[in-house]
């Protein structure tokens, strides 16, 4: 079996959501590997994790409740 089949073999066991993270890695590293980077690699490399690093930390966050605020949650108290 070569590499791509266990992966996808793997892949199909887990969770839809984290196939969507497997996926991200995936487009990643796809995009790390494209020929058409300019000499700056060092500085591609360190906008593209942050931009990897970034969609990480956020996924998920559309689907929270977002909280209810009140005037008294605005109020000070010293």
């Amino acid at each position: 079996m070569i590499v791509a089949d266990k992966i996808h073999q793997r892949v199909l066991g887990l969770p839809e959501p984290l196939q969507a993270e497997v996926l991200d890695f995936v487009e990643f590293l796809w995009s790390k590997a494209k020929p058409d980077v300019d000499d700056e690699t060092e500085e591609f490399d360190e906008v593209a994790w942050s931009n990897f690093s970034l969609t990480m930390a956020m996924r998920g966050m559309e689907d929270e409740d977002e909280p209810v605020y009140t005037v008294e949650d605005l109020k000070e108290t010293f």
